[in-house]
């Protein structure tokens, strides 16, 4: 494949007047671009090098350019030949990928999905509906970009970031239509949208699945107002918007996407154009009526919590814009599975029951709540959970206050502290617990460990949260190996029903 030359690239971005300066040779203008990177690790000969990032140093330029670097892309003057200079290397960065991947996006059906809650979960219903879909039209099954994993034909990997730089973004476009994959659905977090990582891109469908108050920090979002009103600007470029009516905010929601786009709404009033009524738990599913323009029909989902009702009702209202038989929808979201998300464990008497789920801010919290309050009435309620480094910040108070509500034991641990040490993350949580007993145990492991043994109770639900089928914690700057979540409670359990069977038998 013969990508654009170095002169192409100025261009580009002296057309969007991001361009400062330029110390280029006339030989290295003409030269073709063969790789586009910011990571030293992926640098192959003739690549366009970009300095970004809060921890860029100049070593890595110079590693760079020893490397097969041609030219780099910088915001500040290092003085030195074969450079570019640009005003915004954020806004820059998706400029220079849409002209090296041959704005790959637009060859695909794209669907991004944002929201407070939710995403991932609607994500996996539509690959278990799309998959089935795709299967039975001998097409390659779908690409996904989420904050689970990844898969683009090319790759397949556990994520450790919602949605990636712009450079990563394009490039899994790129890989999923070289292999003849036809849809990709994204998650697109705020930070993304903010920081224009999916900028360029028109989405076939932008979701938009509810708002709550999350990622304020320094480092992500001022207040709220920077939060939501960045979660807006997926309307920005897209051709079909698709929200939830029954969202706090709605209506600036749906006001905000009005005349950018086709508009639809899902929820539980009967203007809604996906419509849901009549929810009933039956067995180990969640019966609910849904009509749509196309077809009224009774549907089942089979992952716990109650909420995800409403997620399911998300990717109808998607599947209704593409075209999907009722067929694959009712098969896909009966069948679908969201690694790490309501995963439940029990142990042979019953009395304990381990949920292991990604539940990381005060929504997605409440309706953990919610929903364990229906299904294991008369258990005591143990909440074993964490809160990352150095953002958001104010998900310490949100969590602690939540779990102080619904609790009757907490157990504070670790989760991707980074830079930050864990004794000031759990102090800070700790300090917002009113009413609770709780411990602050760094090992998540042991952690769990506490919540089955240290806290005594006929029955107990314990809810795991934060981490789910994630195999790396974040400490310092480096992503080090761990147990899932659902490793250690299958390990805990385990060790449980050792005892309690030794403890029979002694009886």
């Amino acid at each position: 494949m013969k990508h654009p030359i170095v002169g192409d690239y100025l261009s580009a971005l002296q057309k969007e007047k991001l361009l400062i300066s330029h110390s280029l040779s006339k030989e290295t203008l003409c030269k073709e671009a063969k790789c586009l990177t910011y990571d030293t690790r992926e640098l192959s000969s003739d690549a366009i090098f970009i300095c970004k990032g809060a921890h860029f140093k100049e070593t890595y330029l110079d590693f760079a350019v020893s490397g097969g670097a041609i030219c780099y892309v910088s915001e500040k003057d290092y003085g030195r030949p074969e450079g570019i200079l640009v005003s915004d290397i954020r806004k820059a960065m998706p400029i220079l990928a849409r002209l090296f991947f041959d704005n790959a996006p637009e060859k695909l059906v794209s669907i991004g999905i944002t929201g407070t809650k939710g995403k991932s979960t609607v994500t996996y219903y539509l690959r278990a509906i799309l998959d089935r879909y795709m299967k039975a039209m001998n097409k390659p099954r779908i690409a996904v970009i989420s904050s689970i994993d990844t898969y683009d034909g090319v790759n397949d990997f556990e994520s450790h970031i919602t949605t990636p730089e712009a450079v990563e973004f394009y490039r899994h476009f790129d890989n999923a239509y070289k292999s003849g994959i036809t849809h990709l659905v994204s998650e697109i977090s705020s930070q993304a949208l903010k920081y224009d990582r999916v900028a360029g891109v028109c989405f076939d469908i932008a979701l938009f699945t509810n708002i709550g108050t999350d990622h304020i920090s320094p480092i992500e979002h001022s207040d709220f107002e920077d939060y939501f009103s960045s979660k807006l600007k997926i309307f920005n470029s897209c051709k079909n918007a698709v929200i939830n009516s029954d969202s706090d905010y709605s209506d600036r929601i749906i006001d905000s996407a009005r005349g950018k786009c086709n508009i639809i709404t899902y929820g539980t009033s009967p203007d809604d154009t996906i419509y849901c009524s009549s929810i009933e738990k039956r067995g180990n599913g969640f019966y609910f009526n849904v009509k749509t323009p196309k077809f009224e029909k009774e549907m089942c989902i089979t992952m716990p919590g109650i909420f995800n009702v409403s997620n399911a009702l998300a990717a109808i209202a998607v599947c209704h814009i593409l075209g999907i038989d009722e067929k694959y929808i009712s098969e896909g979201l009966s069948n679908a599975r969201v690694s790490g998300r309501m995963q439940v464990y029990t142990s042979k008497d019953k009395n304990i029951a381990i949920i292991v789920d990604y539940a990381h801010n005060k929504m997605s919290f409440n309706a953990l709540y919610n929903t364990v309050g229906i299904e294991y009435p008369g258990y005591s309620v143990v909440s074993v959970f964490g809160c990352p480094g150095c953002k958001a910040h104010l998900r310490r108070k949100d969590l602690a206050e939540e779990a102080d509500a619904h609790s009757d034991y907490i157990v504070i641990t670790e989760e991707d502290s980074g830079e930050e040490p864990f004794s000031d993350i759990a102090s800070d949580i700790a300090s917002n617990i009113k009413e609770c007993p709780y411990s602050m145990i760094e090992d998540r492991g042991q952690a769990i460990k506490d919540a089955v043994f240290g806290f005594k109770a006929e029955k107990k639900v314990i809810l795991f949260t934060g981490k789910g089928e994630e195999t790396r914690l974040k400490r310092g700057l480096v992503y080090e190996d761990c147990p899932t979540d659902a490793q250690l409670s299958i390990d805990i359990l385990k060790e449980y029903d050792e005892l309690a069977e030794k403890a029979t038998k002694i009886h």
